[in-house]
């Protein structure tokens, strides 16, 4: 899309600014990029928020975007997002901090009506769909009550493609500030090859005793790839 075509919020009827039909019609009645274009709020001097989004959820940003559509704001980090012409660090900053508060939202339903993981196929459903095609390492935490529901999953880390590096203090800050009583550990294989390494086994036996001292059980550790999902515990790893 040449500078030329792009349109400025200005020339854009008040009635059909994002902002203002958000108000008028409700959030249902935005598209993504619209919607996305509320959480910016403004462009650049030669293209609208809008447009901007728009441009970025198409792929754009670099040759080599792959993903397209809302997929591309979880594939993106942040630095990646910074780069996006028009978007910058406080844009970036602004996407990431709406879409953690999806992610929270979605997972701190009523107590009541939190899905329990009862055996290692419920935690691989809740993450498989999400986490098997990254394009690097990242690595997460299924958050469990004492009765085994989801309080929520939190992102740990995330590395390059063949390693994402966790300090435990990160992975056990969430579970703390969230009351958790256990974790379900979780990281993916970019290489389509969910069989776990030596490395995997290693850091969860040292997470697991770690737990222990801090009165948070880890019940298992998942690893998600193309090729199929694997629980350690159920493999006899742990």
């Amino acid at each position: 899309m040449s500078t030329t075509n792009r349109l400025t919020m200005k020339s854009i009827p008040v009635s059909d600014r994002p902002t203002e039909k958000l108000s008028r019609l409700g959030g249902s009645a935005l598209s993504d990029a619209e919607l996305l274009a509320v959480i910016i709020r403004s462009g650049t001097v030669q293209e609208s928020a809008l447009s901007v989004c728009q441009r970025l959820l198409a792929g754009e940003g670099g040759p080599q975007d792959t993903a397209s559509g809302l997929r591309v704001l979880l594939d993106k980090n942040l630095e990646e997002l910074k780069a996006v012409p028009g978007i910058g660090p406080v844009r970036a900053a602004q996407i990431k901090a709406a879409l953690e508060l999806g992610n929270r939202l979605q997972s701190q339903g009523h107590p009541a009506s939190r899905p329990a993981v009862r055996v290692p196929e419920d935690a691989i459903q809740a993450l498989e769909s999400e986490m098997r095609f990254l394009p690097r390492e990242e690595f997460r935490a299924i958050l469990l009550d004492i009765r085994n529901r989801i309080i929520r999953v939190s992102s740990i880390s995330a590395g390059s493609l063949n390693a994402a590096i966790v300090h435990p203090r990160d992975l056990f800050r969430d579970a703390v500030k969230s009351n958790a009583a256990a974790l379900i550990l979780a990281h993916n294989h970019p290489s389509g090859d969910s069989t776990p390494s030596k490395e995997d086994i290693d850091a969860t036996l040292r997470f697991m005793e770690m737990g222990k001292l801090m009165g948070i059980r880890i019940v298992d550790h998942i690893v998600i790839a193309q090729g199929g999902s694997v629980s350690m515990r159920q493999l006899g790893l742990i």
